[in-house]
């Protein structure tokens, strides 16, 4: 298994984990892998390379374009966009794969990079492992016409929004839409989108510095837009990550309006539609029960996956469904995106008020969210959360105290001696109380 990439890419201390020798070593051990094995001979595979304002993704890109085209891959240059955008383009562009440079939600001194595939899409495990490998062998030295070319990708950011724009089944005339970009790579495409579609724009959060990313502003931190909804008496407000793959909302109260919420929302206009496939949406087991029973009563399926977007895109292409995503604002229209798009998805919601005619609060009440308590158990050994006897007899007679109307789930951390007890129930104090209970049981029973 791979030991540098993590859940999405390579992330870290720019500079001290993300060094420009480490960058340039991995874009020349992923130009072999997904490039030059991958093209006839003769020809130079070309690259897509975008990244966020991030004052270190002006080193870490330079470092990535010099490995590429040192083993003859020629690169577009796209400059500060979102994630979801360089997908799009590395497959309009019939590319042979990209790269972007962003560590998303993350404060301004990390920094990450993020392969895509041919056709804009994540990378396998197998693909992961090649390019590590890749790293421990010679990388091919081609000389005079036959290195690599770097170009500036001049209209990367319209071929963009032109292609949001067609998404859209219904203008955004009339709607009132508060953004916030995070001060991230939707500072500019994103407005530009809104305004395109007819809304009438407020903006915060674009104005980045380099320095400023995800600080006060973005999907993690809502109250600022929360505020500026209700003082302009806006229709809606739509936050954006860092590197906008992911969509969080605001109603016209300044109420949230989560990544749950967002896909009922979605995946009842796509059914009504006649274009959710298999009436089926994809979430993961940490999305909140109250999505299952909404969708249930509606007549459409929950296919359930482990937490992470990966897992919801692999479920997707296997049934081919046209929804999925998860609670945090990760939300995936397969037929417009290989990816979470937060852009994409901020359009498509604001679209479903402009069609209906209803408020973002009205149409989020079809799904009651029902209180969730977690509780992160730390310095336990995680890998007893699911095989320790006395832990599994504690689970089922907390699912037996919920009946029906509730939920528990127990996690182990990916990456610490962490187990995540999380419960769900009708009340917020019986959650509260059942997943106090638990965490006990496993600190007991796990302590390291």
């Amino acid at each position: 298994m791979a030991t540098l990439f993590g859940t999405d890419g390579v992330r870290g201390k720019a500079n001290v984990l993300i060094t420009p020798a480490l960058a340039m070593n991995l874009a020349e051990a992923a130009a072999v892998v997904l490039g030059l094995q991958n093209v006839p001979e003769g020809k130079r595979p070309l690259a897509v390379v975008a990244r966020d304002p991030r004052i270190s993704g002006d080193f870490i890109a330079s470092a990535i374009e010099a490995g590429f085209a040192s083993v003859g891959v020629d690169v577009f240059d796209a400059g500060i966009l979102p994630t979801p955008a360089a997908a799009y383009l590395i497959a309009d562009m019939e590319a042979d794969f990209g790269v972007v440079i962003s560590a998303s939600h993350n404060p301004a001194p990390d920094n990450g990079i993020k392969f895509l595939a041919r056709g804009g899409q994540k990378l396998s495990d197998a693909q992961e492992d090649a390019i590590e490998a890749q790293l421990q062998e010679e990388s091919p030295r081609p000389v005079g016409a036959d290195v690599g070319r770097i170009k500036r990708f001049a209209d990367a950011e319209d071929r963009y929004v032109v292609h949001l724009l067609k998404t859209l089944p219904h203008r955004l005339d009339g709607l009132k839409v508060v953004l916030d970009c995070a001060h991230g790579a939707a500072s500019g495409c994103s407005p530009e989108a809104f305004a395109a579609a007819g809304a009438e724009v407020v903006v915060i959060g674009a104005s980045p510095d380099g320095n400023n990313i995800n600080e006060g502003y973005g999907s993690t931190h809502l109250e600022k837009l929360q505020e500026r909804v209700v003082a302009e008496g806006a229709d809606l407000g739509i936050a954006h990550d860092g590197d906008a793959d992911r969509c969080l909302a605001v109603d016209h109260e300044g109420t949230v309006v989560d990544g749950d919420q967002i896909m009922a929302i979605m995946a009842l206009a796509l059914k009504e539609a006649g274009e959710l496939k298999d009436d089926t949406l994809v979430a993961t087991v940490m999305s909140n029960l109250g999505l299952k029973i909404a969708m249930e009563n509606a007549g459409i399926h929950v296919a359930e996956t482990g937490v992470g977007d990966r897992y919801v895109l692999e479920e997707m292409r296997s049934g081919n469904y046209t929804l999925g995503g998860e609670q945090s604002g990760h939300v995936i229209f397969s037929d417009f995106a290989t990816t979470g798009d937060g852009v994409l998805t901020g359009l498509q919601l604001a679209s479903r008020v402009a069609a209906t005619g209803k408020s973002l609060k009205d149409l989020a009440s079809v799904m009651t969210v029902l209180p969730q308590v977690l509780i992160n158990v730390k310095g336990v050994n995680k890998y007893g959360a699911h095989t320790n006897a006395v832990v599994s007899e504690a689970v089922q007679g907390a699912e037996a105290e919920l009946g029906g109307s509730g939920r528990v789930l127990l996690r182990p951390s990916g990456t610490e001696p962490v187990v995540r007890v999380m419960v769900e129930a009708t009340d917020h104090a019986v959650a509260g109380d059942v997943a106090n209970r638990l965490a006990d049981v496993v600190l007991a029973e796990l302590a390291l």
